[in-house]
């Protein structure tokens, strides 16, 4: 079985690191001409399907999925489907973080054999890193990928991942928890996210696996800065190329242009 880590390389080898998201959040709806309902949703899934279906690697927002109930989540599952047939790697950013028996079911949700099971998984860790053992575990044994979250650009975020216990912060704690991970099994399919904007960011220099890095454009972000998190980093933009839609032309026009600006991070 091919690891997520070996397939995310030659992905990116032949597209290109950018991560374009497809968040259908209702004021994207509304301009597209949509309804915000699970119709609108559903024509926005297809719409982005088309359009991004020559990336590497596409990250569809759980969030905006899940408001819309058991219907959000068929359309979910069917846009998976879709980016899978196109041959490209889906990232659920669903950002899930639990315990035990609960940390468990969500594992096998999104990194075992479910419909919603994607490529990889976003994951929080700020309930203890170990607390995602289960998702690593199941993560690994069904060659998937989880990027846990390590340092965002929120300024709450701060508070706790700046936090400094026992000579470094959390989020550094985080990234090096994650670091040993992937030495230890030596696939290279745990990443972290880490914020494009934060001007300070954590050591990344023993990582052995991808950065996530949101950001890019509107929220601030420069391409340009992107190489100091190291040679794996896959750049997540969403609304900057969004707002380009609902034409598919106009939409893989935008996201060429970003494409264009992070091609050096290949």
């Amino acid at each position: 079985m091919t690891s997520f880590g070996e397939r995310l390389a030659d992905a990116v080898a032949t597209r290109g690191p950018l991560c374009p998201g497809i968040d259908p959040h209702p004021e994207l709806l509304a301009s597209w001409g949509l309804p915000v309902d699970v119709s609108g949703l559903s024509a926005f899934s297809e719409i982005c399907v088309q359009a991004f279906a020559d990336f590497a690697i596409v990250k569809p927002q759980v969030a905006f999925f899940e408001a819309y109930g058991s219907a959000g989540f068929a359309v979910l599952e069917q846009t998976i489907a879709g980016l899978r047939e196109a041959g490209v790697l889906v990232l659920a950013d669903a950002k899930r973080g639990d315990i035990g028996s609960t940390m468990a079911a969500y594992a096998q949700a999104w990194a075992g054999e479910s419909a919603l099971a994607a490529d990889a998984v976003t994951a929080s860790p700020y309930l203890g890193f170990e607390s995602l053992r289960p998702l690593l575990d199941v993560a690994a044994a069904h060659g998937r990928g989880v990027f846990v979250l390590a340092a965002t650009s929120n300024p709450e975020g701060a508070s706790v991942q700046r936090a400094t216990v026992a000579g470094r912060t959390v989020a550094q704690a985080v990234v090096d928890a994650v670091g040993a991970e992937n030495r230890a099994t030596a696939t290279g399919s745990v990443g972290v996210v880490i914020g494009a904007t934060l001007s300070e960011p954590p050591d990344l220099s023993a990582l052995d696996g991808p950065v996530l890095a949101p950001g890019v454009g509107a929220q601030g972000g420069r391409a340009e800065d992107l190489g100091r998190l190291g040679p794996r980093v896959l750049p997540a933009v969403s609304r900057e190329i969004l707002r380009a839609g609902p034409d598919v032309g106009a939409l893989r026009a935008a996201a060429a242009t970003v494409a264009a600006q992070v091609a050096y991070l290949a």
